[in-house]
């Protein structure tokens, strides 16, 4: 019989862990159940070892082998892991927080011994020395000896106050015992109970317990508010600092880290569409390196200048500024050229990504309260070039120009210069706003004429200002004539008070171009006849022909004119008055007409672009062309960041002037003050009128005393009248003075009047 085959496959338990592999791994030939009958297997015996002649299976592989296919299964693994997206920004969020964290507790750490120490004394003395200023670095350790003997007095004064303190506390102490015990006498007598002497101590020892038992509940609570307020500290201490590693902070989406090397400007200028450009950087056997000047660190930028090759003009570079600009990774206004005395060479100044948008930081009018001014020998600081240098402006018999659209910082960068002017107490000023919204309303009591309002009266007055300022001018040319022939220098001429600098400011000027206000008369015969246009941009406009008068003549006998005007057009602006200027100045405009107008042809060709500037994201940047500002050799325009100066320093500064000018007088104020009966004047105008608008007994009164009452505008009556308690007041909407108020406030300052001499004569 033939052995049954459930007994055959009993190999697996008898043959070597090894051998068992080689045989699932590489199987014998099947065979026929008939052979095996015939040969039948031997007896399986249990741990049989192989033959020392048995050669090994083939895919025998030894322990370690296995072990190390492990490992670096978990090597790749730990790689996959380590290289995965969210892995890395895992991690980069990990080590940004941290960073900020651990930067932050050191920018905190940093500001706190600045604040306790002599830190930053030092480190300003030192910046003062290397910078060669000797009386910056005296006045930098006077401070930090200042600083010294003040903290030593304070740490003596709470060493001293300590042994007080605790004899304080502890008199206040028995002071409240006594009052306790005191009150529970008085308990105790009332309530016949003795121990209600000691009533009221324990009521204020349960309470101190019940305050003890509320702290230690809070105390954990706010512990950790309070740990959670310090580490938020810390954290937006140097999340603002930027204090994490670069490579963990976020992608700001900018293209700060591209610096501007030889090869990116040459495929910049490659690329710019010009074939002849192209094909002469092709043939060019040094990479076109030649072309280049070297690349120079210019502030917040760098500035290269390049030459051309034969057949390529400079206009056709200036004219394709933007693409020029977007090849370089930059904006088209992180992009300025200019045109070098070279010839065939473009001067390029490029900007960090994103350092235009960063501020300035304030005007030295506002941090310095000791800076002072000399119009004569001194320049203005006006704000910093692109290059982040100072930009100083001489105003020394200079007329002036700035316009640009509306809304971007006109008034603002006029009134600095003015601000600064102020500070020479030997400045004159004669003002018309004529926007009028008090945005010159610091030069009270520092011009001597203030004009503020957008009406055809006000252009009058503005006009009538212009013309007394052509008078005055006749009057110092007359002058200088006869110290001339009596042998006065020049020098000792402008050195006499009687040319003292008079600047004549008109804001707004567009209003007084565009005004149609005219003379009127009244003839013989009873007709009205019309004269000359106050305004106007014609021929025949009073306005422009004073204007026109003191740019002719004005600047020799130190009468000048500063204009600020709105959307530069021929309507606006007259070509005779804009081309009568020394430094003209333009904020953004709309056209590249418009900024010819505004800065002229020759600055344009040279590179100049108002029009070029962003609305609204580049305010208070000008592009400035004339001889007041340093310029580079050949170059037509430099383009200024302006400090901006706040309504409420403005006024600060306009103190200090007024302080310095202490005994200078402005014209007419002092006989105002002792002729001019204010009440008097208003009562008057008002007539027999119950009320009447506050904007007409205005007018009234300029037409009453125009000397007096023309420049004023409606804060001026308010504040006038108000010590009478007379003040315009709401009615139906308008602002009205009251009569009736007005008379009782005569009346009443008559009664006082009366008892103040009857008080003398007693």
């Amino acid at each position: 019989m033939t052995q049954p085959l459930a007994e055959e496959p009993q190999m697996g338990s008898v043959h070597h862990l090894d051998e068992h592999r080689a045989t699932r791994t590489a199987a014998p030939p099947p065979t026929s159940l008939l052979k095996a009958t015939t040969a039948p297997v031997p007896a399986p015996v249990a741990d049989t070892v192989p033959e020392p002649s048995q050669p090994p299976a083939v895919d025998a592989e030894p322990p370690s082998a296995g072990r190390a296919r492990r490992v670096r299964r978990v090597v790749r693994g730990a790689r996959r892991l380590a290289t995965h997206d969210r892995a890395r920004s895992a991690v980069g969020v990990v080590v940004r927080h941290g960073g900020y964290f651990v930067g932050g507790a050191g920018v905190v750490a940093k500001r706190g011994w600045e604040g306790r120490t002599v830190a930053v004394h030092h480190r300003m003395r030192a910046m003062a020395l290397a910078a060669g200023d000797h009386a910056a670095a005296a006045e930098w350790q006077d401070r930090a000896d200042r600083f010294r003997r003040e903290r030593h007095d304070r740490r003596i004064e709470l060493i001293h106050k300590v042994p007080t303190m605790a004899k304080s506390a502890a008199i206040g102490t028995a002071a409240a015992e006594g009052v306790l015990l005191l009150v529970g006498i008085c308990m105790a007598i009332h309530d016949r109970e003795l121990h209600d002497v000691v009533a009221p101590t324990l009521a204020a020892i349960d309470a101190v317990r019940a305050l003890c038992w509320f702290v230690g509940i809070a105390w954990g609570p706010a512990l950790g508010l309070a740990l959670v307020a310090g580490l938020s500290h810390l954290w937006r201490a140097g999340h603002k600092n930027e204090t994490a590693p670069a490579w963990a902070r976020p992608a700001s989406g900018t293209v700060d880290d591209i610096p501007i090397t030889p090869s990116i400007v040459v495929k910049a200028l490659s690329d710019l569409g010009v074939p002849a450009l192209k094909k002469a950087i092709k043939e060019m056997a040094d990479g076109a390196a030649g072309m280049l000047g070297p690349i120079r660190l210019a502030g917040c930028g760098i500035e290269v200048d390049v030459t051309l090759p034969s057949g390529v003009s400079t206009e056709e570079i200036l004219g394709k500024r933007r693409k020029l600009a977007e090849n370089l990774n930059r904006h088209e206004h992180e992009l300025h050229m200019t045109i070098p005395p070279a010839p065939r060479t473009v001067r390029m100044w490029v900007a960090d990504s994103g350092a235009l948008d960063q501020p300035i930081g304030p005007s030295p009018l506002v941090t310095d309260a000791d800076l002072t001014a000399d119009m004569r020998k001194s320049r203005a600081p006006w704000g910093q070039d692109l290059r982040g240098d100072a930009a100083l402006i001489s105003l020394w018999q200079r007329h002036m120009l700035i316009t640009g659209l509306s809304n971007q910082g006109k008034t603002a960068s006029l009134r600095a210069l003015a601000l600064w002017l102020a500070l020479d107490p030997r400045v004159k000023f004669r003002i018309a706003d004529l926007k009028g919204v008090g945005d010159w309303s610091m030069f009270r009591q520092l011009a001597e004429v203030l004009i503020e309002g957008p009406t055809d009266e006000h252009v009058i007055a503005a006009t009538e200002m212009a013309e007394e300022g052509v008078e005055e001018m006749g009057r110092r040319i007359a002058l200088m004539n006869e110290l001339t022939r009596k042998g006065w220098s020049q020098d000792k001429i402008l050195a006499d008070p009687r040319f003292d600098p008079l600047v004549l400011i008109v804001d707004e000027a567009q209003v007084a171009y565009g005004s149609g206000a005219r003379e009127t008369y009244v003839a013989e015969n009873g007709t009205v006849k019309y004269g000359a246009p106050y305004g106007g941009s014609k021929a025949d406009s009073r306005y422009f022909q004073a204007i026109k008068k003191i740019h002719d003549q004005g600047r020799v006998v130190n009468v000048t004119t500063w204009e600020g005007t709105q959307d530069p057009t021929n309507e606006n602006l007259p070509k005779r008055s804009r081309e009568g200027n020394h430094i003209r100045a333009s904020l953004v405009v709309g056209t590249e007409s418009q900024a010819e107008m505004a800065v002229g042809a020759q600055a344009l060709a040279g590179g100049a672009a108002p029009h070029k500037l962003r609305q609204g994201l580049d305010k208070g940047t000008l592009v400035v062309a004339g001889d007041g500002i340093k310029l580079a050799p050949g170059q037509s325009s430099v383009t200024v960041r302006t400090h901006f100066i706040d309504i409420d320093p403005a006024k600060e500064i306009a103190e200090r002037a007024k302080a310095l000018r202490a005994g200078v007088q402005p014209r007419g104020e002092e006989e105002t003050a002792q002729e001019v009966d204010h009440l008097a004047d208003v009562l008057a105008v008002l007539g027999t009128a119950e009320r009447m608008k506050s904007d007409e007994v205005r007018q009234r009164l300029a037409e009453r005393n125009p000397a007096v009452y023309r420049p004023w505008s409606a804060s001026d009556l308010t504040q006038a009248l108000k010590p009478f308690g007379a003040e315009p007041r709401k009615y139906n909407g308008n602002q009205t003075i009251s009569r009736a108020r007005v008379v009782a406030a005569v009346e009443t300052r008559a009664e006082e009047v009366e008892d103040a001499d009857e008080i003398d004569a007693v």
